[in-house]
């Protein structure tokens, strides 16, 4: 069982939020939502709402389900930061001429499942 959550057209650049996203990916939920609480990054924020988001659409398909659902025991399985369209914009130069200013978007996307079961121990040799 796994939950997704997507935000789309965000006013972060996709690099500065793949630094954020690189930072939670493969973390389980509580650590990441801690390390998203505290980090400086601007990014950081809409980061954590998308984590939150995906959770609470989790335990809403296991609720449906029927399924237990155990917050702690989540984990980040995929989290992408994929470009999303560029607003071009226009600045006055010296001598007439213009500066093009690119303000770019993103698109990121967070999967959260819980961790998997380990294996029984021992095997036959």
């Amino acid at each position: 069982m796994e939950a997704m959550a997507r935000a789309r057209f965000l006013r972060v650049t996709p690099q500065k939020a793949r630094r954020v996203v690189d930072m939670v990916r493969g973390q389980d939920t509580t650590t990441a939502l801690a390390t998203l609480r505290f980090s400086p990054q601007g990014a950081s924020e809409p980061v954590l709402k998308i984590v939150e988001s995906a959770i609470a659409n989790l335990k809403v398909k296991a609720d449906q389900e029927g399924r237990a659902f155990d917050e702690r025991n989540l984990v980040i399985t995929r989290a992408f930061v994929d470009e999303g369209p560029t607003m071009k914009r226009f600045r006055p130069r010296a001598q007439g001429r213009a500066g093009r200013i690119n303000k770019r978007t993103s698109h990121i996307t967070v999967f959260v499942a819980p961790k998997p079961e380990k294996a029984a121990k021992g095997g036959t040799r």
